[in-house]
This record gives C-alpha cells, sequence and structure tokens, in this order.
C-alpha cells in the first residue's frame, strides 16, 4: 500500500439534525417500512456547466468532434454528442484523437505538429499538473470537473480540517484542489495513476499535505472502511463504465455501483456536507442516479439533486456541450 503512512482520523459523534422541508422538492418515496424518511429529491434537473481558464478553453465543437487548447497545444477529440455544425472555418490543431472501431474506446494519435511525450505543466487555480495525450483520448484530467472542485471546496466552507474520500481518483487533481479543505484518501487502481498523482502533487507545492495515496479497488476499500469505523465529511465518485482492480477485479458500474453507493453511504453521517457521483458514456439517466442516491441515504438530512455537467465554448455565445451526468447528495 503506498501512501504517506500518516492518518488523520479522530472521531465524530453522530448528531441528529431535524431539517425542515423545502418548497419546490420532491420527496422520494416519502417514508420507509422502518420510519426512516428518504433524503429528498429535487425534481428538477440542474446544469452544472464550466468554461475555459488560462489553461484550458472549448475553442469550438461540432460533427461529433471538439477542439480544445491545452496550454499550448491545440487538440481534436471525438464528440458524440456535438451533434450540431461547428463554427470556426479551420481547426488548426497539434494532434487529433481518431477512435477505433470498437466499442472500448480504442483510438490513437495523430499528430501535426510535435507533442510533448512526457507531458507539459498546467495548473487550475493554485492546482498544478502535468498534461499527457493518453491511450484512452483523454489528456491526464478532465476539465469539465472544475465546477464540480469548487462547488466542493464551496461545500466545506467553514469546516476546518474536513476530511474526503476520492475514489477512482486517477492522476489527482480533485484531490490536490480538495486538499485546500483538509485531509484526503486518494484511492485508485492503477499504480500509474497513483504516481502521476504523487508527482502532480509535488508539482503543486502539496507534497506534504495529509493526503493518503493508495493503490486499492474502490468497493473493498469502501468496504473496509466501513469495518474499521471511519467517516468522512465529502466523498466524490468518478467511476469509469468498466474497469479492472489491481488483482484484477472486474469493474462494470451497472453491476457495481448501488454496491458501492451503499458502501459510501455508511461513512457518511449526519455532520457530512455530500457525495459527488458522476458518470460517462453510459445509457443512463441523471434521475436513474438521484433515484439510487435518494433510496440509500434514508435517515440524513439534506437533499438529492442531479442533472448534467457541461463546457460552455469560448465566446459571448458559446454553446453548452454536455460531457456527462451526475448525482449528489447535499447537507447544506
Amino acid at each position: 500500500m503506498r501512501g504517506g503512512g500518516r492518518h488523520w482520523w479522530p472521531g465524530h459523534p453522530v448528531v441528529a439534525v431535524a431539517r425542515p422541508r423545502r418548497r419546490g422538492v420532491f420527496p422520494a418515496g416519502s417514508l420507509h417500512s422502518g420510519g426512516l424518511r428518504v433524503a429528498e429529491l429535487m425534481a428538477q434537473p440542474l446544469i452544472l456547466q464550466g468554461a475555459g481558464w488560462d489553461d484550458y478553453a472549448l475553442l469550438d465543437s461540432g460533427h461529433g468532434r471538439k477542439l480544445e487548447r491545452y496550454g499550448r497545444h491545440r487538440f481534436v477529440r471525438p464528440e458524440a454528442q456535438a451533434l450540431w455544425a461547428p463554427r470556426l472555418p479551420d481547426w488548426d490543431a497539434d494532434g487529433e484523437f481518431v477512435p477505433g472501431s470498437d466499442e472500448e474506446g480504442g483510438g490513437r494519435w495523430q499528430f501535426a505538429r510535435p507533442v510533448p511525450e512526457e507531458g507539459w505543466p498546467l495548473g487550475w487555480r493554485e492546482v498544478r499538473f502535468t498534461a499527457q495525450c493518453t491511450p484512452f483520448r483523454h489528456l491526464g484530467f478532465f476539465p469539465d470537473m472544475a465546477p464540480v472542485w469548487d462547488w466542493m471546496r464551496g461545500a466545506l466552507a467553514g469546516r476546518e480540517g474536513a476530511e474526503t474520500l476520492n475514489l477512482f481518483g486517477y492522476t489527482g487533481v480533485g484531490t490536490l484542489a480538495l486538499s485546500a479543505c483538509g485531509p484526503v484518501t486518494h484511492v485508485d487502481a492503477s499504480k500509474k495513476s497513483v504516481a502521476q498523482a504523487r508527482d502532480n502533487a509535488a508539482l503543486s507545492g502539496a507534497a506534504e499535505r495529509p493526503i493518503r495515496w493508495l493503490v486499492d479497488d474502490a468497493v473493498k476499500f469502501a468496504a473496509r472502511e466501513v469495518r474499521r469505523g471511519r467517516r468522512y465529511d465529502g466523498i466524490i465518485l468518478d467511476p469509469p463504465k468498466f474497469g479492472r482492480g489491481p488483482k484484477g477485479e472486474t469493474w462494470r458500474i451497472e453491476e457495481g455501483l448501488a454496491r458501492l453507493v451503499s458502501e459510501c453511504r455508511r461513512l457518511l453521517d449526519q455532520e457530512s456536507r455530500f457525495l459527488f457521483l458522476t458518470v460517462y458514456a453510459v445509457r443512463m439517466s441523471s434521475l436513474a442516479l438521484a433515484g439510487l442516491l435518494a433510496e440509500t441515504f434514508a435517515g440524513l438530512p439534506g437533499r438529492v439533486e442531479h442533472g448534467e455537467l457541461a463546457v460552455r465554448e469560448q465566446g459571448e455565445d458559446g454553446r453548452l456541450l454536455p460531457t456527462a451526468i451526475f448525482a449528489r447528495w447535499l447537507n447544506s
């Protein structure tokens, strides 16, 4: 098990909090047979939209592709939800990812100009990290998550030393964003991704922050944390459609998501602030995700919201490009 070898997990008392019913919300299922009230489900979906920043911009999209700027480099990548026509007459890009014919996301990069194989530095707010053209069509981080990182920081405002868990933490940009609020446990099944996350922490000057870097299977780790009696102030889940754990464990989101959410629920209590779940490239509704959270979070105060993540193109009339669906439990 890799990590700093330090732990910051003081116990917290469980405090029952009575909360008034908010107007304009739909109570999901009213009462369970055991008499516990289900977390309130907001009926209307939300759009959580991000925009570009100094080191990233969505320049244009259309005809099933998108043109993005990552620092000094521009790339074209597939985007099935860009159903409209591009607005720019010429997409001058350093490289393009050409998808394969299979359904597992294969393909290859084609470069018009040299791009550093080892990557190049980028930043989001105070967080620094390395962007790199990966075999999986992305560039080592997910820019549409930027508004989520801001939202989580806001949800933890006023909670000094908040302890959070990042499952499927990948290269750690979200972990480093959360580490400004307190200790973080970062879990990913890929040794390479966790090593990159640690490098990004060093690049950000955050190598000494209280972060546990763990190579582990997300579901098994969450179950062990439950047995240990752990609790967290917030949890972020960004599971893939399909994946494998460090010991060959198979992950399929349709089969494993309900169990994982159930384990995460047991790591949260009445004093916890949030759980944020994103899902990509799956034929599933955000309302279905929200229904799962609402049923699972029985007995806790707060509400469940759902909707879509989207990135706005640059320019005054930039279009919104949807990228993922999400559901979140918020206790504010």
